[in-house]
């Protein structure tokens, strides 16, 4: 017996975006979401993101096609994008210990990437909470908890030592998928 997909995330990505939305459509069966900090990856790997390079309005204009292509609503860019997703990845993985963490990226991906809306607002956060059927203040006080902040580094050091180098991966059946754009590939491969 093979276990499920795990998809590594990050709340930041609009790869990540695509990839979560895609999935459960995509792959023959629905993945494990794993939230992980990319920054750290990023760190650990010893280089950052193309959004603060020449290359981001091409980058940009490359994921507005692939929306296009994909069918999903126009992209719409929070003012301060990239944001600092920290609470909003610790709240992922509260959502996850609460079993309800694609429901949570999949409203906070869309409150950022279909809305414009900042997910490091701590409020846009318990809202996305609340109405994936989890307690708002119970996010309030688990974006705190050293509990919920080791268990995101835990996974992130993990996801480092599965040979994750940024988000989206997916792992199925022992392979690593990197990007959105590889899920058709993985979902062929299962077949």
């Amino acid at each position: 017996m093979t276990s499920a997909p795990l998809l590594y995330f990050d709340l930041a990505s609009p790869y990540g975006y695509l990839a979560v939305e895609r999935a459960a459509a995509v792959l023959p069966e629905p993945p494990e979401l794993e939230p992980i900090l990319l920054g750290a990856i990023f760190k650990l790997r010893g280089s950052g993101s193309w959004a603060h390079t020449s290359s981001r309005q091409l980058r940009m204009a490359e994921l507005a096609a692939r929306v296009r292509h994909y069918g999903l609503p126009p992209l719409v860019w929070p003012a301060d994008w990239p944001a600092d997703a920290l609470a909003a990845m610790r709240a992922a993985t509260w959502a996850k210990e609460a079993g309800r963490v694609a429901e949570f990226a999949q409203a906070v991906y869309r409150a950022e990437f279909v809305r414009g809306q900042d997910p490091a607002d701590v409020g846009l956060l318990a809202a996305c909470a609340e109405a994936v059927g989890l307690d708002p203040d119970a996010l309030r006080h688990a974006i705190q908890d050293q509990t919920i902040k080791d268990k995101l580094r835990q996974a992130t050091t993990a996801a480092w030592t599965a040979g994750v180098r940024g988000v989206p991966t997916l792992l199925a059946n022992g392979i690593l998928y990197y990007g959105d754009d590889q899920l058709e590939l993985a979902a062929e491969a299962k077949r």
